[in-house]
This record gives structure tokens, sequence and C-alpha cells, in this order.
């Protein structure tokens, strides 16, 4: 090729001071493109930063429910009908501590009155305080000052253990429970009293949870007192956690229909939160744990890896796949073949080039040359016809994950060595990461291909076997990864094989521990009522006549008569099951990842209740909805979130406000519980084949591949996992139509660097015996519970008397009516039974 036929093309298309537009030829065939993608038009990045909760004030105003907003000109009118009784002329905001702490002394006295009426009239005014004396304030800001404030000077007064006696009563009052499961329809009305106690004492534990710039030192101890009694058994010998349990139990047993269930998870996952800790926390007692147990840091931290990946495009609708068969069907040319054929005459290209497919380059990311930037991303947007951009990082966002120098222009594809035309990424989020189980995997397999016999366990000795598989162990052992769950496995097993010699294992008392053995005689029944009431708020499921009531606290006494009413209310149910499923989706992650890191066999046995009781399609009917639709849903009134609406005068609203929503991109909470429902798939199924194996049978993939069409991120490597963990079950077919989302998931998932999930040659593809393997683990994790906390005395090891004259002699109580019957019992059980001699002969 000559020099100068060379340089015409980097002059025409890449010389960035004068640039110049494509031929005609070529915008009308961009311009058709994207003609054909307008179906399904890319959505943008969703800036959503995960963490434990969403900011405080959004915190605080899921609390109530727009049908509760009456209730705070009540709450403020109980106050100052007592304050003004005590304090003459002055404002709450105007005493000072002393005289504050002496008032509420005074209602903490009241709130002992036999009197329901007087008690519910102080709590309000104690509630009215927590909230802030919102009446004395000018801003949001204020109203959050006085709330921290009034509610640390409640705390020091002792408030909490008072609401907590009067919270018990009102769980015990049968009357209530009785009246209510006869009436046919339960309204805010009917939990009055347990509304005031529960929102008192969930502000409480917000914000002495929450931390702020105006802290105090002594509130620094507050806090730290707060949470070892929260977690410690001071109330009636159990954790407060246990109570709330208790009364989710209650209520999905239809025992007490009137329970405010949305307060009393948000308050159960918000003191789970507080007193075991957030996802900060978990990661520096793993590092911590790792630490004490000498193994090996870790090689990443995972929140700050997930914080820094950017999402990927979405896949392409089914309309426009459909449009992009038809067009294929039309005309079986490339893509490249039509571009070269529209420029023929307009460009002095030469026309003998040897071509490369342009699908091949599509798989590999390659970007084409011959197409200039503006060309190149209105082709992105509808070119592949297998799905789209399934997953796989778009080649902007590649750039900006990189962060390279700006490229010199790009040369004809024949002057490119092969090194410079394909762009990857310099590096994987993720280190890889390989199992001791791998590497003998690894050594058994090549043992038997070259010397015909194996050696068990040794990962040591590799006699006999060629310098390569020298290398390939050497490369496995430096990606090694021992996680505390492999420890903990491994000295339950020596506990089990030797109890006597290595003696009773020491258990510290931390608040994890506490609440395990508090939960454990009823667990099942707990996570039952959990995925009870997760099924009942799932926006996919349908109104049955024996499912659960969970709006009970959001229904008003008189249902509304007005189009606008109606739409309020609307506006408020759906709002109302939104939250309930985010406070159960952060509750149960909570705990599966605090039970993990405490006892591997504490994490198995709260995941297999979760399983047995279908928790796995319960999650998938979740996401066999529109996502989009559900993450970008606005179900809220700003107007009416506290402490907006206490703050500042209520405008008019109408029905154009109520469907227009607020402006904001998507709904932080439900995206939120996204990502929580889908991290706990990921914990239910990882290396569990046979629950891998009924993500295959529920026929996750497709589900979870609409999933990717939400662009954030987190969500998309939690997606990406549970596609990755059954892609070597769903068939050469599938991974050959769906290899954008296979490279997604080379991508963007962590490495194991002999697992075949791209193949499906592993040998753990074979079918798998789900009860076997379940029945299995859960032996393993029957021998824990009862070597750990089964502390009868007739035990396993207890010594047995083996002399038949001390047996015998020893007294036994016996009962009163016993001796009445004696006569009777032994006509029956002696005189009556005829003794067979001869077989009791041979016996001996």
């Amino acid at each position: 090729m000559q020099a100068d036929e060379m340089e015409v093309p980097i002059n025409n298309f890449n010389n960035n001071s004068n640039k110049q537009r494509p031929p005609p030829k070529v915008r009308e065939l961009f311009k058709n493109q994207r003609k054909d993608s307008e179906g399904s038009l890319e959505s943008p990045s969703l800036e959503f930063e995960y963490g434990d909760t969403d900011c405080l004030t959004a915190e605080l105003s899921e609390l109530y429910s727009y049908t509760e907003e009456p209730e705070f000109a009540l709450n403020r009118a109980c106050f100052e009908e007592d304050f003004r009784t005590q304090v003459k002329d002055r404002k709450w905001t105007e005493l000072d501590v002393a005289e504050q702490k002496a008032y509420v002394m005074r209602l903490l006295d009241a709130l002992e009155v036999t009197n329901r009426d007087r008690r519910l009239k102080v709590a309000r005014a104690i509630l009215y305080l927590a909230q802030g004396v919102f009446d004395e304030c000018d801003t949001e800001e204020d109203v959050l000052h006085w709330s921290r404030h009034n509610i640390f000077l409640l705390h020091g007064m002792g408030t909490f253990t008072a609401l907590l006696e009067l919270l018990s009563m009102e769980i015990d009052n049968n009357q209530a429970c009785s009246t209510a499961v006869r009436k046919p329809a339960i309204s805010l009305a009917d939990s009055t009293e347990l509304r005031v106690l529960l929102s008192i004492m969930y502000l409480m534990v917000e914000m002495v949870r929450s931390e702020a710039e105006d802290n105090k030192p002594e509130w620094r101890t507050a806090r730290e007192t707060f949470k070892a009694e929260l977690g410690s058994p001071l109330y009636n010998g159990e954790p407060f956690a246990l109570l709330l349990f208790t009364m989710v139990t209650k209520f999905c047993s239809m025992n007490a229909p009137h329970f405010p269930m949305k307060k009393v998870l948000l308050l159960l996952w918000k003191t789970i939160l507080f007193t075991l800790g957030g996802f900060e926390e978990l990661q520096e007692l793993k590092v911590r744990g790792r630490e004490r147990l000498n193994l090996p840091p870790l090689p990443e931290d995972s929140i700050k890896v997930v914080r820094s990946m950017r999402a990927a495009s979405p896949p392409a609708s089914a309309v426009e796949l459909i449009e992009q068969q038809q067009q294929q069907k039309r005309g079986r040319r490339s893509r490249r073949t039509a571009f070269l054929d529209s420029l023929e005459g307009e460009t002095p290209y030469p026309k003998k080039q040897p071509l490369v497919k342009q699908d091949s380059l599509d798989t590999y990311g390659e970007r084409d040359p011959f197409k200039n930037d503006e060309a190149r991303d209105e082709e992105e947007d509808g070119d592949d016809v297998d799905g789209a951009i399934e997953g796989e990082v778009d080649p902007l966002d590649r750039d900006t994950i990189i962060q390279p120098p700006p490229p010199p222009p790009p040369l004809p594809l024949q002057l490119c060595p092969p090194s410079e035309r394909l762009s990857f990424p310099k590096g994987l989020p993720w280190a890889p990461k390989v199992r001791e189980k791998d590497i003998e995997h690894f050594l058994e397999t090549s043992r038997n291909k070259f010397i015909g016999f194996t050696l068990g366990s040794d990962t040591e000795t590799l006699v006999g076997l060629p310098r390569p598989i020298h290398e390939s162990v050497k490369t496995l052992k430096q990606h090694k990864y021992i996680s505390i769950a492999e420890v903990q496995i491994k000295r339950e097993e020596e506990l089990q094989q030797c109890p006597l010699t290595l003696g009773e294992e020491e258990v510290e008392d931390t608040p994890i521990e506490i609440l395990y053995q508090g939960m454990l005689p009823n667990l099942s029944q707990y996570v039952i009522a959990l995925l009870k009431l997760l099924l009942a708020a799932a926006p996919t499921s349908k109104a049955k006549t024996d499912s659960i009531n969970i709006l009970a606290d959001v229904l008003p006494e008189e249902m509304p008569i007005t189009v606008l009413q109606s739409m309020k209310l609307g506006v408020d149910v759906n709002r109302h099951k939104e939250i309930i499923v985010k406070a159960i989706s952060a509750l149960l992650l909570l705990l599966l990842k605090h039970f993990k890191l405490n006892h591997i066999y504490q994490f198995e046995y709260i995941s297999q209740h979760l399983v047995f009781a279908n928790c796995i399609p319960l999650i998938l009917k979740f996401f066999n909805q529109n996502i989009m639709s559900y993450i970008s849903a606005k179900n809220s009134i700003c107007a009416l979130d506290f402490p907006h609406c206490v703050v500042y005068e209520m405008p008019e609203l109408t029905a154009e406000s109520l469907e227009s929503g607020d402006s904001t991109q998507f709904c932080w909470r439900n995206l939120f519980s996204c990502i929580n429902l889908l991290r706990i798939l990921n914990k239910l199924t990882k290396w569990k084949h046979s629950r891998t194996m009924m993500l295959v049978v529920f026929k996750s993939a497709p589900i979870l591949k609409r999933a990717l069409k939400v662009k954030q991120a987190m969500m998309q490597l939690y997606v990406l996992k549970l596609l990755k963990i059954q892609t070597k079950y769903l068939g050469r077919q599938w991974r050959k139509s769906n290899m954008k989302t296979m490279s997604a998931i080379y991508q963007k998932v962590r490495h194991r660097l002999n697992d075949d999930w791209a193949y499906g040659n592993d040998i753990d593809a074979r079918p798998w015996d789900f009860q076997a393997e379940e029945c299995a683990l859960r032996e393993s994790i029957e021998r824990f519970n009862n070597r750990r906390y089964d502390k009868s005395p007739g035990g396993e090891f207890a010594p047995v008397d083996n002399c038949l004259q001390s047996v015998l002699g020893q007294r036994v109580e016996l009962p009163e009516d016993f001796h009445y019957s004696y006569e009777m019992w032994l006509e029956r059980e002696v005189f009556s039974q005829p003794i067979q001699w001869d077989e009791l002969l041979q016996a001996q």
C-alpha cells in the first residue's frame, strides 16, 4: 500500500482541528439505526449511594403514614395543655436543662396512673417532645436539633424503660386483641396507644443511633450505654429485639391483627442495626476476626470496590430485538459491508481491504476505527441482535473507569497492532480467589492424568507432575483465600470428634450471640412471619381472603369520599407497602451477615429456614415485574413528609400534584430494597448447588436479565453474580445467545481461577440430590446447636451409674396420682402380661 494512500483516511476522519461531518449516505444510515432503537432509549445512570439507611429526615418521615398527619396537632395540644399547668408564659426552648428535667420527671410519674386516657395524653406529650417541639421551630434543622436534645434528655431520665413496661402491657392486653379479632375492618383507631409508644421508641433509637456534628461528649457516652442496654438481656431476661419479634409472630398468627406492623418492623430493623452495627461495622468486625484467627488480610475493601464501579448499559427491549431481527432478514450483509458500500465513490478508501466480521468485533468490545465517535454512539444503541448491550460496560463508561489519556487518532484496521486494537480494561475490580478445595480438586485431576493415583488432600507433594502443573499450583496458592467460615467448620469438626480432650468451648456473650440464643427456640416462626409480611407487601402479590392485613395502621376510620382523598390514600398504601419491604429486606440481610460472621452454622440455620419457607421463589416473584417502574415509582407526597409538614404551611393538594409526585430520578427505598433482596438471594445460593438448581427450575435467568435494565452498578453486580452461578446449568445455546451478559460477568464479578462457570465442564454441573445435600447440612447444624446450646444435665457424656444396688436404692419422686393407680398399673403392665421365658433366655 502506498504511503499517500494511507494518510488520506487519517487526515479526513481523525483530524480533530478540522473535523468533518460524515457523508449524507452515512448520516442517513445512522439516522435509520437511531430510528430503530427509539423504543428503548438508554436510561441514565442512577446516582444512588448504598448505605445502612437513607438520610435522617427520610427515615423519620417514613415512620408516619399520611393518614396520621392530623395527630401531629393532637400531640402538640396534649403537650401544651399539660405544660401550661406547670410553666406559665414560657416556651420549652426557653427553659434551662434543670427545669426541663423536672418537667419530664412529672410526665414520667403521670405515666403510671391507672386511667388509660390520661396515660395516652401524657404519652402524646412525650411524643411531642421527641418530635422536636416543632411549634417553636422555624426550620427543619431546628426541629431535628431539639428532637435530638429532648431525646437524650428523655433517655437520661429513664423514659425508655417506662415505655417498655407500657408496651408490654399493651401487647398482653387480651381484651384489645379479642376486640380486634372480632372487628370486620381494622383502622388507625384500634392501635392508637401502640402507635404512640412505638413512635417514641423509634425516635429514641434512631436519634441516638445517628451521629451528628453537634454531638456532645456526654451524648457519646449515653449512646454506648443505650446500645449496650438494647443488646443485652435486661428486659425480662431477653433482648428488646425479641419482644418485637414476638409482636411480629403474634400479628401473623392472627391473634393481634391491630398491631401497627410497619412501626414494629422499622423499630426492629433499627434496633438490630444499632445494637449489632451496619455494613461498615461488619467490615471492621471481619478484619478483626481474621486478625484474631491469624488469617491473611482481605485482598480489598468490598464496600469501596462496589462504590467505585460504574453501571453497565441496559439490555434492549423485546420490540427492538424483533425490529432488528426483521431488519437482518431483509438484508444479510454485515454492517461493515453496508458501511463501506455507502462510502463507495465518496471516500478515497482502497476497495480491496481485508475485512473483519463485525459481530466478532462487537463480542470482544473492539471499537470500529472506520466510525467516528458520533456514528459509533448511535450504532451502539441497537447493533446487537441477541440482547443489545446486556450488562456489558458501555465503551464510554469503560473509558471513565480506566481514565486513560486522550487516545490518539485511530489508524486504519491494517495498521493497528493487535494489542492496540482491543480496548480491554487495565485491571479487573476484584482480586481472584481460590479455595483449598479447588487446589485439592486440581491436583487430584492432574495426578490421575499424569501418574495414575491420588494423594488425598495433600497439596504440597508435586512429584511426578510436569513443570506447567507446578506453575499452576504456585499461582493457585498465591491467590488462596481462607475464609473465617472454613476455620469455624474445621474447629467444629474437631470439637465434635474430641469433646473430652478439647473441653468446653468458650463463647463470648456478644450482642449477636445473645440474640441468637434468644431466637433459637422460635427461629422458624420468626422467619415464616417475616416472609408472610414480605409476601403481603410485595407489589406482585394479589389480595387473598386468607392473607394477613398489613394496612391496619394506614387505613382511616372513615374511608375517602372524594377522588383526591382516594388518590392520597392510594399513594399512602403503596408507600406503606414499600416501607415494609424495605424494613424486612434490610433486617434479613443484617441478620444473615452478622450470623455468618459470628458462626457459619448460625448463618446456615437461618438460611435453611428461609429456603424451606420458600424465600427463593418469593424473591424471584418480587422481581417478576416491571422493575424499572417499581424503582422509579413516586409514592410520596413531599408536602406531607415529616418534618416538612409541621414547619411549613400545607399547600393545597390537587390531583395533578399527586400524580406528578416529586422530581427525583428514582425512589431510594425501592432501589435499596431491590439490592437487599438480591444480596439475600446471593447469600442463600452461594456454594449451594441444590439451591442454584432452584434458580434454574424457577426460570430465574430471564427475570434477572430484566433487572439489568436498572443502570446502577451495585444492583447489576448482584444480578450478574446470580446469573454466573447458574450459567453452567443453562446450556450452550443460552450462553451463545447471551455472550454480552457473559462478558459483563467477566468484567464485574470476582474470578475463581479454575472455575469453569462459562463452559459448563465442571463436575458440579451434574444433577444434585436436593434432599441429601440439605439433610447433611441440617445434621451438622443440629450437632452444633446441641453441643453449644443444649445444657441439659442428661447430656450425651453425662456419667452413668451401672451398679444395680445403687440404682434400685435411689429415692424416686413419684406423682401423687401414682399411689392411687399403682395397683391398676401392676395389673395392666405386669400381671396381665405373659412372660416369654424362652425368648428371654435366648436374649441372654
